[in-house]
């Protein structure tokens, strides 16, 4: 599993990890069934606090994507192609009313926001 953290990022730290394992998730990297490391293996190469890798694993387990056991571990939940693509849509949309939210603030039109997002995509797909 491939982690990394940014200093410069707004999003405190056991978010910025709850996204990577998701996005792991569901664009099939981790599937189900596959060991998530131990909460103190992740804050040790991460040389972080073990709290903020707690929460995202709870984080992760309250979602539905991962199950945690006593004395064996944490591993990616069993989901069916069905409902990963469900989440898929679930937490773009959530992103999605957020960036929605922002730019009416801005008072940009729909077509202005809509612009952006195709430039976003154009920059994503390079």
């Amino acid at each position: 599993m491939d982690l990394s953290l940014s200093g410069s990022s707004p999003l405190p730290i056991y978010q910025q990890l709850f996204d990577q394992v998701c996005g792991q998730i569901l664009d099939g990297r981790l599937k189900s069934g596959d060991a998530l490391p131990p909460i103190r293996t992740v804050a040790k190469e991460l040389s972080i606090s073990v709290i903020p890798v707690k929460r995202a694993w709870e984080e992760l387990e309250a979602a539905g994507f991962i199950e945690s056991f006593v004395g064996r571990g944490c591993f990616i939940a069993p989901m069916s192609a069905d409902k990963l693509q469900r989440l898929k849509r679930a937490m773009a949309a959530d992103k999605l009313s957020d960036a929605a939210a922002y730019c009416k603030g801005m008072g940009l039109t729909l077509a202005e926001a809509e612009a952006l997002l195709k430039d976003a995509w154009r920059s994503a797909e390079k």
